[in-house]
């Protein structure tokens, strides 16, 4: 993980767009709203008593069979792929969608319509910086079943490839690559969603597309089309005829592009990896993708980025001159020997602070703690970590001498290894939300010999010194 220099972004108002859904035919209104810095993306269901909430993030995903759907506490969303595309694809953070139906509108069944009602908005830029997750080694997943499989790989920024093959004449092998993320726009945004003539047929049978119309989805035709069948699809589709064009789809639609399917399948891929929760630095190459492959190749990232942020040691030089030193720091903190239990500051922004602590047979605490066999306190380490953050909190204020910090809560703690004699502690926070009349909350976490020794999430408040 690294924080870039990018800032995060969300919309500058709040703008609605309605339509049907696809699979549920029913009439749905969804506004974008915009969202606090590292809020992320997160529908809201407004026509639901107390407007659950539902984040988009892979841990949610029950269905992929017809779209990618989430389910929390028993509220579903169905279909969330293309809109999210379209939300990573203008280069968003965060942001609210409010649904008052279970699934987005499935509009022309590409991102285009939630590209435009986004550009209206407008895009502004919020005061954090962005965080993304660097691919430093190939990561891969593969569906044995299918012979699907994704990669990503190492690469300068975000880019995707997808190849296809559906084993028919009608839709032979297709590949699409998005080099650029400024490019999904113009080159993927208006790719349609496809589905073939029997599997239109099968759900069409089982009433799962009651949203469908020859307008959001092209058909391939890849069997004989008997005349029943070209009933049937009459009344669906509410149309007068309904016959299969030179180029094996159903008519009353053209293509956008020769690959349009592998441009939707590289849409679909990049909505269904958003559910990351993480921007990625790296190139993902998807061979036969689907929405299961996708949603699970998600969850494999998002577990693999966890465990990485969890055991990240902050790279730090021990010899290069302090942020500030222990005489800054006790003009900052009123705490002194033997409760001052920070050293130096190395880094310090407006959202992140690095100290050290070096621990030695003379600390006080050895004495009364396990003395015969010496071992730093847990809660010592973490009023270590809050004093470290005290700083951070502190550096907000132009007069840091005429305020006191007070812990208001601590949750999530955890203690991985033991903190003994000689060690050197390395304490890094991170805020979790902006400063609010003073009460910051911040992420912690200390390292000693390359590895987490403790974490913990801590809520503090400074007050001025009357």
């Amino acid at each position: 993980m690294i924080s870039t220099e990018v800032k995060q972004k969300t919309i500058a108002k709040e703008i609605s767009l309605k339509g049907v859904g696809l699979h549920t035919g029913k009439e749905v209104c969804l506004t974008f709203k915009p969202a606090p810095e590292n809020h992320g993306f997160a529908f809201k269901r407004v026509d639901l008593e107390g407007s659950p909430i539902i984040e988009a993030d892979a841990s949610y995903v029950t269905n992929t069979q017809r779209g990618t759907c989430l389910e929390k506490n028993g509220v579903m969303i169905q279909t969330c792929e293309h809109v999210l595309a379209a939300l990573v694809g203008m280069d968003i953070d965060n942001a609210i969608l409010e649904l008052d139906a279970s699934e987005p509108p499935i509009m022309d069944g590409s991102s285009k319509f939630f590209i435009e009602a986004l550009e209206k908005a407008g895009i502004v830029e919020q005061e954090q910086d962005r965080e993304e997750y660097v691919v430093k080694e190939i990561i891969s997943y593969v569906d044995e079943d299918s012979g699907s499989e994704i990669i990503v790989m190492p690469a300068e920024e975000y880019q995707v490839t997808t190849m296809v093959d559906f084993g028919t004449k009608v839709l032979g092998t297709q590949n699409a690559t998005l080099k650029h993320l400024s490019d999904f726009k113009t080159e993927i945004a208006d790719a349609r969603t496809f589905s073939f003539l029997h599997e239109l047929e099968m759900l069409l049978e089982n009433g799962l597309i009651k949203g469908g119309d020859l307008n959001n989805a092209i058909v391939y035709v890849d069997k004989e089309i008997s005349n029943d069948t070209i009933e049937k699809l009459k009344v669906a589709f509410n149309k007068d005829a309904i016959a299969v064009k030179p180029n094996g789809i159903l008519d009353n639609l053209t293509l956008h592009y020769p690959n349009e399917a592998a441009r939707h399948k590289l849409l679909d891929v990049l909505g269904d990896l958003a559910l990351v929760k993480t921007r990625i630095r790296g190139k993902v190459i998807a061979n036969k993708p689907g929405h299961f492959v996708n949603t699970q190749f998600a969850k494999k990232l998002q577990k693999i980025i966890k465990q990485e942020k969890r055991n990240y040691v902050p790279e730090v030089d021990l010899n290069a001159p302090p942020v500030k030193d222990i005489n800054q720091i006790m003009e900052m903190l009123p705490h002194r020997p033997p409760f001052l239990l920070v050293d130096r500051i190395l880094e310090l922004s407006e959202t992140h602070v690095v100290g050290i602590k070096n621990v030695t047979m003379n600390e006080p605490f050895f004495v009364g703690h396990f003395p015969g066999a010496p071992v730093m306190p847990g809660v010592l380490q973490i009023e270590a970590m809050a004093q470290t953050g005290g700083i951070l909190v502190l550096s907000t204020v132009p007069d840091p001498e005429n305020y006191l910090t007070y812990l208001l809560k601590i949750d999530n703690v955890r203690y991985k290894h033991q903190v003994v004699p000689g060690d050197t502690l390395i304490f890094k926070l991170d805020l979790m939300s902006p400063i609010r009349r003073g009460i910051c909350q911040m992420q912690g976490r200390a390292y000693a010999n390359g590895k987490l020794v403790s974490e913990a999430e801590i809520m503090a408040q400074i007050t001025k010194v009357k």
